[in-house]
């Protein structure tokens, strides 16, 4: 049994331009979906991964992720007060005590790598997960836990991926390996963003990892990659050839909420089994497919075509009602 995973880093410094101009001065990682922000699905699934220490590498204008996991002693009097026991509930369980929260400021966008690398000090020589809170992945076991599982059995670095289709290569990056066991690879190339018919496998990097610290040495010692920036792919590439790096097709349904495709489609199918509001809603989407010319009885609304911002379950261009 290898070393239990309990830290955890949220590059979240990124500008959100593609979701100008409500980003503008607020982050992106706090888009809600129904009812939570991004940033709080992310942290829930590390939370039940067994990690109890987060880490966010900030930026300018990130401090409503910070207030948001910090305590709010005036709303929860007030709660308190009215006697409204579940959101009492449901604000205090943002953040259990048994979590701690650090912020590291990214002075620069450098990349992810350099996102990483400035979490160093707080990780040191432990292995470690990384979580993009762009990627919402919602699974019955929840994703990272899957994969902390592997790591205690095997020890090494571990890399989510999902299929992609051919033309998706250049939002990707893309990795090639040896079958090493159910869902798993063992990585021999990973590459950025490459053209279609330079991708080495149709397996993209989702963004969940666990890495080990040598990847820090790595980051340091690279040269800056696309853009001028330091990409962890490039990290991971360095990586691999020294120790086992596995990549791992989860078990799962991956949401791109960094586009705004992903992001519409994980607000409407959260949104179709929130407890509050499922009934209410689905019978407006009912409504607006009769309103449209659809079928009166209202049990399929159709949408036109998969939306390319989230994967998953292939095929799915219909929400059954």
């Amino acid at each position: 049994m290898h070393k239990q995973i309990t830290k955890a880093v949220f590059p979240v410094a990124g500008l959100g331009t593609r979701f100008l101009p409500v980003t503008k001065a607020s982050p992106k990682e706090m888009l809600p979906i129904v009812d939570k922000p991004l940033i709080q699905y992310a942290v829930e699934e590390a939370m039940a991964a067994g990690i109890t220490e987060m880490i966010f590498v900030t930026g300018r204008n990130k401090r409503a992720i910070e207030d948001h996991f910090d305590k709010a002693y005036e709303l929860e009097a007030e709660l308190a007060a009215r006697d409204k026991q579940a959101l009492l509930s449901a604000l205090r369980g943002i953040k259990p005590d048994s979590v701690q929260c650090f912020y590291v400021r990214q002075a620069e966008a450098l990349g992810l790598g350099h996102a990483v690398l400035c979490a160093e000090r707080l990780i040191g020589d432990e292995p470690f997960a990384v979580l993009l809170a762009d990627d919402l992945l919602d699974a019955d076991v929840p994703v990272l836990r899957q994969m902390t599982e592997l790591h205690a059995h095997y020890g090494s670095s571990i890399i989510g991926v999902e299929p992609i289709r051919p033309e998706q290569s250049r939002s990707y990056g893309v990795v090639a390996g040896k079958g090493f066991g159910d869902g798993l690879l063992k990585l021999h190339d990973i590459v950025e963003k490459p053209a279609p018919e330079d991708a080495p496998s149709d397996m993209g990097v989702v963004g969940r990892y666990i890495l080990t610290s040598s990847i820090f040495r790595h980051l340091r010692e690279m040269p800056p990659g696309a853009g001028g920036e330091l990409q962890l792919t490039d990290g991971i590439a360095r990586l691999l050839k020294q120790e086992a790096v596995l990549s791992y097709r989860f078990d799962g349904k991956r949401y791109d909420c960094g586009s705004k495709q992903g992001y519409l489609q994980a607000t409407v199918e959260f949104a179709l089994r929130h407890p509050e509001v499922c009934e209410e809603f689905r019978e407006y989407l009912r409504h607006i497919q009769v309103a449209q010319g659809g079928d009166s009885d209202g049990e399929v609304i159709g949408m036109p075509g998969p939306l390319p911002g989230a994967q998953g379950a292939p095929g799915s261009s219909v929400i059954y009602m």
